[in-house]
């Protein structure tokens, strides 16, 4: 029973992280499909291009509850259904590939910061918070929030480790933060180029 329960935890985290409020509050607020402009990322940086904070806004908070949701309700159900570090990490991960790759929109998803970020603050608010002041720090100074997640997504298993050791939490962070990594491949040979688009930039 227990291994039911947590596989139907990590398939209901899936189906969550597949929901694209990118898209979902573009077509609330008669904008274009975050998909056929600007960087064709459906996030909230990506709508921000539209000139719309307020769509921005929405989009960055349903992407990071969402996140923030299936790490927490994993947590709150635990005792009563069994589950340990293994199923909420794996919900963990699972959320955020929902994100990545979503079943609703052939798994052509976003690039996933938003969501880590509720992610990790569902795992431990302090991990969320230094993991989101690093992001904050570099965006400020930098303008680019592909270098930002970047560099986020580097740090974010080292703070994990720094702050509560290599457990498997810790694998849940490392994996996400690779998935990240990954997802923004395109954005690295951008940035080497000299062609990412900053924070803003329509």
């Amino acid at each position: 029973m227990e291994i039911i329960t947590s596989l139907a935890a990590v398939a209901a985290a899936y189906l969550l992280g597949s929901i694209s409020f990118a898209v979902l509050v573009s077509r609330a607020m008669g904008l274009a499909d975050p998909r056929s402009y600007g960087s064709r990322n459906p996030g909230a940086t990506n709508v921000l291009r539209t000139g719309n904070k307020a769509a921005a806004v929405l989009t960055l908070a349903g992407d990071a509850s969402k996140g923030l949701a299936a790490v927490l309700i994993a947590k709150a159900l635990a005792l009563r259904f069994g589950f340990g570090d293994v199923t909420i990490a794996a919900v963990a991960v699972a959320v955020f590939a929902g994100h990545l790759y979503p079943v609703f929109h052939r798994f052509s998803g976003g690039k996933g910061v938003a969501t880590a970020a509720g992610v990790l603050l569902g795992l431990n608010v302090w991990l969320g918070l230094a993991t989101l002041l690093t992001w904050l720090i570099i965006a400020f100074f930098f303008r680019y929030s592909s270098l930002a997640a970047l560099v986020s997504a580097v740090f974010a298993p080292l703070y994990h480790g720094f702050l509560f050791g290599p457990d498997t939490l810790w694998v849940a962070v490392l994996v996400i933060g690779a998935m990240l990594v990954w997802r923004h491949r395109g954005n690295i040979a951008k940035l080497l180029a000299g062609k990412e688009r900053r924070i803003g930039a329509r």
